[in-house]
């Protein structure tokens, strides 16, 4: 997540430089065709591309509301789990009957928040944080699931054997709330937790589980392909047809002008369809960058640093001394 006032447009179009590479030459081709080999019948009706242009950006934007909804719904459900974490700490350190006991709670639900954010990283097929020009600018930031492990991080809040028995699970986040589940269990069976104490964690371990599966969704069911498809599409159509409409207006252009002017117009296309075409797939360069809000991406949802500021909440809540401070932005991207 971008946490600066804003991005620089130089850092925007270094991140769509190889987009206009292409464009240049899509737009560059139809003019020399035409200006220079004679091809006149290459203009087309600027009507054509105006109900193209139309429909695209119809598209575009449809694309863009439903990607940004989805980014705010993983923004949501990760609030939630901060919100929810930090009245864990609170009834976990009221309701015990010692520190320890309440100790042992809160690192296990560390365990399961840096289960889930680990989960959260794994790459799937269609997301985009391999491709080049996000790779490119992955050296700006970095990934503190990229750089370290899960066994590494499990160890800090976990006795071996918990640790050794979520790393063999399937759903290792899941295993964590069941061993949360059950340690529950048995300080009630204890007499170091009350009733309405058990009753109180259970209903919260129920809730993360429910956030948990919300966050799986977002995570594992992508932007419809389709959707996706067709708006991609549309827009490489619309920027290669684009000069192609454009000419015919520029050449009408030539009968108003005198001069050093005359007969050049056409070249204007040049730069002009450039810079439509490029808008047009910024948007959707845009779109595609906020479809997975936990791919790796500098516009995803901060798991990381909510995951460390929860971290320090609920252990100077316990009372330790000398929690270390946040240490996982870099530059403007937080992680």
């Amino acid at each position: 997540m971008h946490t600066g006032k804003s991005y620089r447009l130089p850092e925007f179009i270094g991140w769509t430089r190889r987009t206009i590479y292409v464009l240049i030459v899509v737009s560059a081709v139809p003019v020399l065709l035409y200006q220079l080999a004679g091809w006149h019948w290459l203009a087309i009706p600027w009507g054509v591309v105006f109900l193209l242009g139309t429909t695209v950006a119809l598209s575009s934007g449809f694309k863009n509301v439903q990607t940004y909804n989805r980014m705010q719904e993983a923004q949501q459900v990760w609030s939630s789990i901060a919100s929810s974490s930090r009245v864990l700490g609170a009834t976990a350190r009221d309701l015990c009957a010692n520190n320890d006991a309440a100790r042992s709670l809160v690192y296990r639900h560390l365990a399961w928040l840096a289960a889930l954010r680990f989960e959260m990283r794994q790459p799937r097929v269609w997301e985009n944080a391999r491709k080049a020009n996000n790779v490119e600018y992955l050296r700006l930031y970095r990934i503190p699931e990229r750089e370290q492990t899960l066994a590494n991080e499990l160890v800090k809040y976990l006795p071996p054997g918990e640790a050794a028995q979520v790393l063999e699970s399937r759903n290792r986040a899941l295993q964590v709330l069941g061993l949360q589940s059950r340690a529950t269990k048995e300080l009630l069976g204890d007499g170091k937790l009350t009733m309405n104490g058990f009753s109180d964690l259970q209903k919260l371990i129920r809730d993360f589980q429910d956030l948990q599966g919300k966050s799986e969704r977002i995570k594992d069911f992508p932007y419809p392909r389709q959707h996706a498809f067709i708006n991609t599409l549309f827009v490489r159509i619309m920027c290669v047809l684009l000069p192609f409409g454009m000419i015919g207006e520029f050449e009408r252009l030539n009968a108003a002008v005198d001069g050093w002017a005359k007969g050049g117009m056409v070249w204007l296309v040049i730069p002009l369809s450039l810079l439509i075409s490029w808008m047009y797939c910024a948007l959707d360069l845009v779109g595609e960058s906020t479809e997975n809000p936990f791919e790796g991406g500098a516009n995803d949802v901060p798991i990381s640093r909510i995951s460390q500021e929860v971290e320090i909440d609920l252990r100077e809540l316990l009372g330790e001394q000398g929690v270390p401070a946040e240490t996982l932005a870099t530059g403007d991207i937080a992680m």
